[in-house]
């Protein structure tokens, strides 16, 4: 499904389609599936419950159905978002992800937060409008900044931090959320200091992606070392090192193409194998 193209339109005639939609059933943070012997899938009928148009995929209506509180139908089960990463393909994650944020939020914005009066839904817009103040509640994206930083003539070292939430050894790129009145390079600054007390240079924009944990953006760069010494935050940072591209084979990092922390690293790695060949 990599070919295929999602298209966000709330206003698909999903209803009127001869196209049978896709369902994404979602309970909280899992998505409703059936397991085969030739892999998972989205079951064609899944339990009445609130629906939300998301949009299209290759044409085919993309829509999200508020499953709480009901059961597994029989052969089906409920697959958490993050067991789910790596079992259907990108674009089929990535839309279970928006069906997962999008329920959410209506369920969490049923009452203004201002005056408690129960809100509304706008037709043609992705918005709860308070009927009593005009409060409108939109669904929440939370943007993160997320960075690689090289270092050498070649750029033939890069940073990858352990953090603190992690029990197990799990390297990665740095990140951290945009503060209020920042911008994302402001951010970027700050987090680099924050974190690892470092200075950068060169801060170039590799590309983002959206991350339903739970309703994140991120927001990915490149950066090179500008001078400083590692003085790690050991409330975030459990260990922070300058790996080549060999060395990071040696321990637990992040790989492959779903997440950009991992697309960040590959891209250097396979910069660094071109060099050197």
């Amino acid at each position: 499904m990599s070919a295929e193209i999602f298209v966000a339109d709330m206003d698909w005639p999903a209803e009127t389609s001869e196209i049978a939609p896709l369902r994404f059933c979602v309970r909280e943070s899992a998505v409703l599936i059936r397991r085969t012997d030739d892999g998972v899938s989205l079951p064609e009928t899944v339990p009445a419950g609130t629906t939300h148009v998301l949009g299209s995929l290759d044409g085919r209506p993309c829509l999200a159905v508020d499953g709480t509180d009901r059961p597994a139908p029989p052969g089906l089960e409920w697959c958490d978002l993050r067991a789910l990463y790596r079992l259907i393909d990108e674009p089929l994650w990535g839309i279970a992800g928006r069906a997962v944020q999008i329920v959410g939020w209506d369920r969490t914005h049923r009452y203004c937060g201002r005056c408690g009066t129960p809100t509304v839904p706008v037709p043609g817009e992705r918005v709860r409008r308070c009927p009593n103040c005009d409060l409108h509640a939109y669904p929440r994206v939370s943007p993160a900044i997320i960075v690689l930083i090289t270092r050498g003539e070649h750029d033939e070292r890069a940073l990858l931090a352990w953090g603190t939430r992690r029990q197990q050894q799990f390297y990665s790129t740095l990140a951290g959320f945009v503060e209020a009145g920042e911008t994302l390079e402001q951010a970027l600054v700050r987090e680099i200091e924050e974190e690892v007390g470092i200075d950068v240079r060169d801060v170039r924009y590799f590309g983002s992606q959206a991350w339903p944990f739970p309703h994140q953006l991120m927001i990915g760069y490149r950066a090179r070392y500008a001078g400083g010494e590692l003085m790690l935050q050991e409330l975030e940072i459990r260990d922070a090192r300058w790996f080549t591209p060999e060395e990071i084979d040696t321990v637990t990092a992040v790989r492959g193409p779903f997440s950009i922390a991992g697309k960040l690293i590959d891209g250097w790695i396979a910069e660094q194998a071109a060099r050197a060949g």
